[in-house]
């Protein structure tokens, strides 16, 4: 099985190599060819620039008098004059159009005037006859002719242009243009760019060391011919580090490949080589070979995957499903033990909250104990004196007087007992069920908590109606169930906990007012949707900017001797039960606190 899976990879590896490689090798003579004929616009640009200038040269009267002062002048001062008046003004053309050099012979090839004829190597005085530029220019008018200067060694391409008629031929201009100054341009682009002559001699090269050197080495009658001619002066014309065949690839100097685009230069004998190494092309095509491969093998190798699978499914399962019921097994023991320690620690968290809560019911008991005494000790009193009235009474016979008294006694007696019962109530746990709950009764059995306090630091309280009747009462609480009825609406929740909340924001209202002239608290009950909002606001001095992103973190207070608890243990409370307790803007001007219940 794995050795017919390693056949099928071979194949479809080879097949995909090759696919890369020759998509790489089109893409290597598609990049050879562009910059071929990138050069060769180049090329024909410069040549269209050059062919020019003979032309312009035949017409121009400085070179025909040069060229017929000796005949028709007084003699040779005269055309030496003439022919020097030409050279400073062909030096001038050549460095204004760039072009190497500029001559004009006589009709004998002898060079009368040059734009080199200050340098060492000018070609004033030189004979060019055996050119064959010279005889083609005389017999046709025109002549290109492509060399080595006979003089400079430099390879170029003459243009060569009649001085006067066909019948009658004063001489010729030739205009040299050197490939050396667009070469060197070739080297800002990849590879390598040859320019060669039919017999394959490199006139031009991006590697000036090519240059003068043949692709292929040459006959002896072929180098009899060049050597007659002159055509590349003594040169030794020896073969290059290329191996060339004369079409499709070629090997470089340590054998490389290299992918060849050729192209012929209009009007010229000559044609232009593009050269790109391979090696990049074919080494990204091995990298997209294993890009086509690679889903292959994935496939084979699933494929193989598949086939092991099918023969070793049953021992497989078996061992699976042993270590699937033991994974199974130990998962869920240590889910157990997780549920177990959350359970705990959930535990311990609500009990540590529900102590927290208490300690707090606590503290605010022992702040409002004080005021407590007083609510008892003056029914107590009251009792007292009307215990020994009706001593006296009874004992004079007044059975009415008696009557009357201890009825009133009994009504003491009742709120002294609903006093001690709202204390015993919120004193206890605050565990228990959320029901429905009358908000009138809450908030009444609060103010009998927290209302001493009240009284003593001369608040004007502002409460709903239905309150402020309760309150105004002669029973005072005993009333509350009663005027829920006809109250404020029922909501969902815990009673000992919700008037653990109203005490908590009460007595923060009552410690922002402590000193005040004018003290004011003022309580709202609004409806919103099944939500019922209590608002609690005060005309104290407001929340401290720098504490009102964190009022309710943890030992966060604005009062000296605040432990900074209340509010947060307030605002978990009423969470628990489907409420809110978030601080609001205050019509009194100061702090305010809105409490937000569910109906019930």
């Amino acid at each position: 099985m794995a050795g017919v899976v390693a056949v099928l990879a071979a194949g479809v590896w080879a097949v995909a190599a090759d696919l890369a490689r020759n998509q790489a090798i089109a893409a290597l003579n598609e990049e050879a060819a562009r910059i071929a004929r990138q050069h060769l616009r180049l090329f024909e640009s410069e040549f269209a620039r050059f062919r020019v200038l003979p032309v312009a040269l035949g017409e121009y009267g400085d070179v025909a008098e040069a060229l017929t002062a000796g005949v028709q002048g007084d003699g040779a001062n005269e055309a030496q004059g003439a022919a020097r008046r030409l050279d400073r003004k062909l030096a001038l053309l050549s460095r204004e159009t760039g072009t190497p050099v500029i001559y004009v012979t006589d009709s004998d090839a002898l060079v009368v005037s040059a734009s080199n004829y200050d340098q060492p190597d000018s070609f004033v005085g030189e004979n060019f006859s055996f050119r064959p530029y010279f005889t083609d220019a005389l017999t046709k008018g025109n002549a290109e002719y492509h060399g080595a200067g006979a003089i400079s060694g430099r390879p170029g391409l003459f243009f060569a242009r009649r001085i006067g008629s066909a019948a009658d031929p004063l001489g010729i201009v030739v205009v040299k243009f050197e490939f050396a100054a667009l070469a060197a341009l070739w080297a800002n682009d990849p590879g390598r760019a040859l320019l060669v002559d039919p017999e394959g001699i490199i006139l031009a090269s991006s590697d000036a060391a090519d240059v003068m050197r043949v692709l292929s080495p040459l006959s002896d009658e072929a180098r009899a011919r060049i050597a007659e001619s002159r055509l590349y002066s003594d040169a030794a014309l020896e073969v290059a580090e290329l191996d060339w065949p004369g079409t499709g690839e070629a090997r470089g100097p340590y054998g490389e490949r290299l992918i060849v685009a050729e192209l012929p230069i209009p009007g010229t004998r000559l044609r232009l080589l593009q050269m790109l190494d391979a090696a990049p092309g074919l080494a990204a095509a091995r990298e997209r070979a294993w890009v086509l491969a690679l889903p292959a093998f994935a496939g084979l190798m699933a494929l193989g995957t598949a086939m092991w699978w099918w023969f070793t499914r049953a021992a497989r399962a078996a061992a699976y499903r042993r270590t699937l019921e033991e994974a199974v097994t130990e998962r869920t023991l240590a889910l157990e033990e997780q549920m177990a320690e959350r359970e705990r620690a959930d535990r311990r968290y609500r009990d540590a909250r529900e102590e927290l809560a208490q300690a707090n019911r606590l503290a605010s008991l022992g702040t409002i104990t004080a005021g407590l005494v007083h609510e008892i000790n003056q029914p107590v009193a009251t009792i007292r004196t009307l215990a020994e009235n009706a001593r006296h009474h009874l004992e004079a016979g007044r059975l009415d007087r008696v009557g009357a008294g201890l009825d009133s006694a009994v009504e003491l007696t009742a709120r002294i007992g609903a006093i001690t019962q709202e204390m015993r109530q919120f004193a206890r746990g605050g565990g228990g069920e959320v029901t429905s709950v009358s908000l009138d009764e809450v908030m009444a059995g609060t103010l009998l908590l927290v209302g001493d306090r009240i009284r003593k630091l001369g608040v004007d309280l502002s409460l709903p109606p239905s309150l402020a009747a309760s309150i105004a009462s002669p029973l005072g609480p005993s009333l509350a169930p009663s005027l829920a009825r006809h109250g404020q609406p029922a909501v969902l929740a815990n009673r000992i906990r919700l008037e653990q909340v109203l005490v908590n924001v009460l007595q923060n209202a009552l410690d922002a007012l402590a000193g005040r002239p004018d003290p004011r608290i003022e309580v709202t009950v609004s409806r919103a949707g099944d939500r019922l909002n209590l608002t609690v606001a005060d005309n104290g001095p407001g929340i401290a900017p720098e504490l009102a992103d964190r009022i309710f973190d943890p030992f966060v207070t604005g009062r000296s001797g605040g432990l900074g608890l209340g509010l947060g243990i307030a605002r978990d409370i009423m969470r628990e039960l489907g409420g809110g307790l978030e601080p609001a803007p205050s019509p009194l001007g100061g702090a305010a606190f809105v409490i937000s219940m569910r109906c019930a």
